[in-house]
């Protein structure tokens, strides 16, 4: 009977007791057997979505390597919780189920079974007792709850925080705040003189300014709209020629009235609590880029001729005097109004154009630059001045203001616009000579001549016949009028100095601005959560009664949005053909007609983290003593998962957290406390003469060269995943090699913080260490334990604290492939041994257990212990046994290499002098020649300078 390594028996064996025994679930406050005195440490993996092509090997990496941590840190003492569950909703599944004529739960729920079933073929420690999927109502149930606290909800800018609606209506009911400070703090226009008196207003036009106000709110905004797939598109699914991803039809920006979240409210302390997180300092910079924050002034141009004026931010106000035209947004609703009959239809058609590019194809650096003039003028209010008014794609309506003041000597995009359409372009900042020499052009006599006092007159002449703009900071000049000028002044100066005249003149006054926009929280989609939202005939818009949650998704057969090719087609969205009996109801005598859009795939990820905490509870989002708990030292210990979620789900769920922090609801300011990006799997990728993707795995190598189906194909190197077609499956890997294999292998690759290849047959060397350990503890021919209860000798003694120490160090950093290496070398020692001493058996199989844990179990069991190791206490290393008695030191004669001697790790100088001179390869050297001069550097080396 033969007793090899079976490693199917084996990890069959062991992943059923873990279930039947419940090894993993974790204990909190409140279950029996919870011990308070221990530490807690809250492991979590980024959410996966269910796809139908279930799990590669590039998906587990981050998996594995979180399992590792949660079986250390129980090693270690702690209280662990490590779950697992699934972002269930969403377009994909939709699109599908769309495609085959399937319901989405249906081809959602076969998908999970399927991802579940390959995560526990991983021998993965995941408590599946608290398992959730967003799609199942009791989980939603709490999505649709949060949506209604931040409808609830509006920020108070005096105290920084959100505060429930009722405090706002006190407030405004006491007289203690006006709708002019209102309109002031939500970034309004308060100077408007038809601003009513709160006590003036009727119930209806009163709960019109509180819907304003609100976190969750209504809101009219540009979207990209596909009439032919019937829904909205984010700018990610729009091509840069302005047509769908999917289908490649046309898309247009058009405004609709979308839910939307006030993330922005939140913007300043998104940025300052990022220094309350150990995350990447790539991930804190891309957070940053995104939220934008930037100082500057805000004020308006009067329009001639006209009441409106046109509100700009500039984070320039040093540069007023230069802006000589103006540029609207093609989307800005003063655009109607200013255009001229006489450009009407030049502008009409400059914006239908504009609607149907892409916002990323808008913002592209190009040079040429498209614009139309309105016929309108605006008045510079520095130089009093009119200036032209002009649409541009290049300005965006969702940034800023959607307007700006063109400065075009000291802003590239003004720059190219006002050459091509021969506008003015005055100097007002004056460039250091370093600049004026680089960029002058080359035909210009100053250039050759390298007369800087001329360069200067020829940039004051005409910025033009430089290179281009001067955006850094300068000196002020041609930049005065009769009350203020701030000619000679440096920039930094010259801003603070505009800014204070702006203030105290009224024209203007200091603003903080962030690039972060509000979040369009609208899909006209019917796989996602419904809204608790009821609309009434009058106008009005109340939440579903907390009681009344969940708002379940109706059963439907027909969940097609509808499309056709009119750009004005008004959104219905799949919930338009519900039953009349689940989008209407009423309540009190009134009737009410239910939100009709979805909530997007971003809604259920957001606060995932919270509910593994309670995951059953059914009368609280989370219980407050559970949440405190694990929660506690700021939130999830580590979270692990891409980068590529770097900036909108952590700041999505971010945003949500600081809501429920406001309100009471949780403890901590930030989510995540520590977050780990790993890498990627890389593998080749094969394209066709039409540079489509063809499968990897059908792809045959003839001479270096690759070929399909018979025909040749490019190779290349990329992400290992579906739509490259070179994706490796683990249960192909787990039948072959074990999961015990594919875990080592995939943490022995590189470092877990980098992308690196994948090739099947280097898994070969790992399987064959684990092969060489079950031979090192039982004979395969008898089964016979090849263990020995005596001590082990002082050399190997060394060697397992030196190997426990170096891989505690490891496993703390998480340098898994590091770990491993010392194991490897730590086993090649136990290969000559007949029979391996207790103390290291069981020291190696501990250490081993995160990483391999079905055949550390298995060996573990078979060497005498009864219970699972996954209980057993991390061995503690002896710092006495990591001394080294002797040492070796490198031997140098004149700088070259000569020879090694081994000395006491305590001699002196002297005496190692002389061990070395005495080595037979340097003495060789060394003859017949005089020391001049020793170089010692201490434990490492020993040069000898002789003549």
């Amino acid at each position: 009977m033969s007793h090899r390594y079976d490693f199917r028996q084996i990890e069959k064996k062991w992943q059923q007791t873990w279930e039947e025994n419940r090894t993993f679930r974790s204990l909190g406050p409140g279950d029996p057997g919870f011990d308070a005195a221990k530490p807690k440490f809250y492991v979590l993996d980024m959410f996966p979505y269910p796809s139908g092509a279930g799990l590669h090997v590039g998906h587990p990496l981050g998996y594995i390597a979180t399992d590792i941590v949660a079986r250390y840190k129980r090693m270690r003492g702690f209280n662990v919780l490590h779950p697992m569950g699934f972002d269930a909703f969403g377009l994909p599944a939709e699109q599908y189920a769309i495609e085959h004529g399937i319901h989405p739960r249906v081809t959602t729920e076969r998908n999970i079974t399927n991802m579940r079933r390959q995560l526990r073929a991983l021998g993965l420690s995941y408590d599946w007792e608290r398992e959730i999927a967003t799609i199942e109502p009791n989980y939603y149930r709490w999505t649709q709850w949060i949506f209604i606290q931040l409808f609830e909800s509006w920020f108070d800018p005096a105290l920084g925080k959100a505060r429930p609606i009722a405090e706002l209506r006190a407030k405004l009911d006491a007289g203690k705040i006006t709708l002019e400070q209102l309109s002031a703090d939500s970034g309004q226009d308060a100077s408007r003189e038809d601003l009513p008196q709160w006590c003036d207003l009727d119930d209806l036009e009163r709960e019109r300014w509180i819907s304003t106000q609100r976190l969750a709110h209504l809101a009219d905004v540009a979207v990209n709209w596909c009439p032919a797939l019937g829904t909205v598109l984010a700018n990610e699914e729009v091509t840069n020629d302005g047509r769908s991803e999917r289908g490649n039809h046309p898309v247009y920006k058009r405004p609709l009235k979308q839910w939307m979240m006030r993330i922005t409210a939140y913007a300043e302390r998104l940025l300052a609590d990022l220094e309350l997180v150990q995350w990447p300092e790539a991930i804190k910079a891309m957070q940053r880029h995104w939220i934008g924050r930037s100082e500057g002034a805000e004020l308006s141009f009067p329009i001639v001729g006209h009441d409106d004026a046109i509100p700009v931010f500039t984070t320039r106000p040093d540069t007023l005097f230069g802006a000589t035209y103006m540029v609207l947004a093609p989307e800005h609703p003063l655009v109607g109004r200013v255009t001229t009959d006489e450009h009407r239809s030049e502008v009409l058609a400059y914006v239908e154009r504009a609607s149907a590019k892409s916002d990323l194809d808008r913002q592209a650096d190009v040079k040429t630059k498209t614009g139309v003039f309105t016929g309108a003028y605006a008045v510079n209010p520095v130089t009093e001045r009119e200036i032209p008014i002009w649409i541009a794609d290049y300005v965006m309506m969702g940034y800023g203001t959607g307007a700006i003041m063109a400065v075009p000597a000291h802003d590239p995009r003004d720059f190219d616009f006002a050459r091509h359409f021969d506008l003015p372009v005055p100097a007002v900042v004056m460039p250091p000579e370093s600049w004026l020499l680089e960029h002058a052009n080359d035909s210009s006599s100053a250039t050759s001549s390298c007369d800087v006092d001329a360069l200067r007159t020829a940039y004051l002449e005409d910025p033009r016949t430089f290179d281009e703009a001067f955006v850094e900071s300068g000196v002020a000049v041609h930049s005065k009028n009769s009350k203020i000028s701030i000619d000679g002044l440096s920039t930094p100066d010259a801003k603070k100095r505009m800014i204070e005249w702006l203030e105290a003149t009224k024209i203007g006054r200091a603003k903080v601005h962030f690039k972060l926009r509000e979040w369009l929280f609208s899909r006209q989609r019917y796989w996602g959560e419904p809204f608790p939202i009821l609309h009434g005939a009058d106008g009005t818009v109340r939440a579903v009664d907390e009681g009344d949650l969940p708002v379940t998704l109706p059963p439907m057969d027909d969940f097609k949005p509808r499309g056709n090719e009119d750009p004005d087609t008004a959104p219905q969205p799949a919930l338009y053909r519900a039953a009349e009996e689940w989008k209407t109801l009423r309540i009190d005598g009134k009737e009410y007609r239910r939100e009709l859009n979805t909530m997007p795939q971003w809604a259920g990820s957001c606060w995932y983290y919270l509910r593994f905490i309670d995951p059953h509870n059914d009368t609280a989002l989370v219980d407050p003593e559970k949440e405190r708990y694990w929660m506690a030292n700021g939130g999830v210990d580590l979270y692990v998962g891409g980068a590529e979620h770097a900036v909108l789900h952590l700041l999505y769920a971010r945003f949500w957290h600081k809501v429920l922090y406001d309100l009471g609801h949780v403890s901590t300011p930030e989510p995540f406390a520590r977050l780990f990006n790993q890498g990627y799997i890389q593998a080749y990728a094969y394209q066709d003469e039409r540079g489509l993707y063809v499968d990897a795995a059908q792809v045959e190598e003839r001479d270096g060269h690759f070929f399909f189906e018979g025909k040749a194909v490019k190779r290349s190197y990329g992400k290992m995943g579906k739509s490259l077609k070179n994706a490796v499956t683990p249960d192909a890997m787990c039948e072959e090699f074990g999961c015990d294999t594919l875990r080592l292998y995939e943490m022995f690759m590189g470092p877990l913080d980098v992308s690196k290849p994948w090739n099947t047959r280097d898994s070969i060397g790992v399987h064959r260490f684990l092969q060489r350990v079950w031979r090192n503890f039982i004979d395969q021919d008898s089964g016979e334990i090849l263990i020995d209860e005596r001590p082990p000798d002082e050399d190997m003694l060394k060697a397992m604290h030196k190997t426990l120490a170096e891989v505690t160090a490891d496993m703390e950093s998480m340098s898994y492939n590091t770990a491993l290496a010392r194991l490897i070398e730590l086993n090649n020692r136990l290969v000559g041994i007949e029979r391996i001493p207790r103390l290291v058996a069981e020291t190696f199989l501990l250490m081993l257990a995160p990483q391999a844990p079905h055949i550390a179990e298995e060996l573990w069991q078979r060497i005498g212990h009864e219970h699972s190791l996954h209980d057993h206490p991390w061995p503690q290393y002896d710092e006495a046994m990591l001394q080294e008695d002797r040492i070796e030191i490198a031997v140098q004669v004149m700088g070259k290499m000569r020879g090694r001697v081994q000395v006491p790790a305590d001699a002196s100088q002297s005496e190692i002098e002389k061990a070395a001179a005495a080595e037979s390869s340097v003495a060789r050297h060394l003859e017949g020649k005089t020391i001049r001069k020793v170089i010692f550097v201490p434990g490492r080396l020993i040069n000898f300078i002789a003549a």
